[in-house]
C-alpha cells in the first residue's frame, strides 16, 4: 500500500486553533504523499462530539488514531510504512 492508497480522516471543530495548525500541516503533508483526506467537523455529529469533543484535533486512520492535538509527522510516516510492508 503506497501513501496515495491510504484515506486519513481529520476530526475537528470551527473556530479551534489547534483544529487549524494540524489542518495546514496535514494538507501539506498530503502534497507530497498524496494520501486523500477527510474532514470532519464533530459538532456535525453527537457520537462524535462524544467521542472527542476537547480532544480535537485528532488525525485517524480508519479507527486507528494516529494524533491528537497537535501534528506529529514522524507518526504519520511511521504509519505509512507499516502499510507500505504490511500490503
Amino acid at each position: 500500500m503506497s501513501p496515495s492508497d491510504a484515506s486519513l480522516t481529520l476530526y475537528t471543530r470551527q473556530g479551534c486553533h489547534l483544529c487549524e495548525e494540524m489542518e495546514q500541516a496535514v494538507v501539506a503533508l498530503q502534497a507530497q504523499q498524496g494520501f486523500s483526506l477527510n474532514i470532519v467537523d464533530i459538532d456535525a455529529d453527537s457520537y462524535l462530539l462524544m467521542r472527542y469533543n476537547e480532544r480535537v484535533p485528532v488525525l485517524a486512520a480508519g479507527e486507528q488514531e494516529l494524533c491528537h492535538y497537535h501534528f506529529n509527522e514522524s507518526l504519520v510516516l511511521d504509519y505509512f510504512k507499516q502499510k507500505r510492508h504490511a500490503g
